[in-house]
């Protein structure tokens, strides 16, 4: 598939038509998660035919674009019940196959799934403090090849040395910044759309820890 017509998939999907300001829900736009998979698959061989699981999922973005990119099989896990009926509605109207499961991340447990990549836009941690981390945390011992992940440039430092350092990554690369569009979702947005950089990473989890 061409990354125009991922991209032209992906703007179809329904957003969150009231998105939950305590669980930072921001519709990550086909422009970033389309090159975010493409990326993934075109440069790294991590989506077609392997297991996929889009952590903190919401409407399903980035598991449809892993399934549109014929990833073997798709996990969703999001803590909104309301975002799952998003994802399913989605997933359906392209007649994709994603399982999804309602789960908090820190208390996930997918025993049953071998992943090989987990992809994720997690919450920056600017309503709760360190949201982005214990995303990271949960990624790398979950997967078994890689995760990609959105994080603020501003915390370039700060992702590396804790992937590194405290959650045993291999390594831990930034392959390109992106602008980030957000949309003015909440009252308290002054402005109509704020431009946020974003680094798109790609972590090496330490796969011997789980053999």
């Amino acid at each position: 598939m061409k990354l125009k017509q991922l991209e032209g998939l992906l703007g179809g999907l329904t957003q969150f038509p009231a998105p939950k300001v305590e669980l930072e829900q921001y519709p990550t736009g086909p422009h970033i998660a389309s090159r975010m998979l493409y990326t993934a698959e075109n440069s790294f061989d991590d989506i077609t035919g392997k297991v996929v699981a889009d952590f903190g999922c919401g409407c399903g973005t980035l598991a449809v674009a892993s399934a549109l990119l014929d990833a073997e099989h798709v996990i969703g896990i999001d803590i909104d019940p309301q975002s799952l009926e998003l994802a399913q509605e989605n997933s359906a109207d392209l007649e994709l196959d994603i399982d999804l499961v309602w789960s908090d991340i820190k208390n996930l447990n997918l025993k049953g799934f071998l992943v090989d990549a987990v992809v994720m836009n997690p919450p920056f941690g600017t309503r709760k403090k360190g949201a982005d981390m214990e995303f990271l945390s949960m990624g790398l011992k979950v997967a078994s090849q890689a995760v990609y992940s959105l994080h603020k440039t501003s915390t370039r430092e700060h992702i590396k040395k804790a992937a590194l350092r405290d959650f045993g990554a291999v390594s831990a690369e930034v392959l390109c910044e992106l602008r980030y569009d957000l949309p003015q979702s909440y009252k308290f947005h002054k402005k109509r759309e704020v431009d946020i950089a974003v680094d798109l990473w790609r972590f090496v989890p330490n796969a011997r820890r789980s053999s």
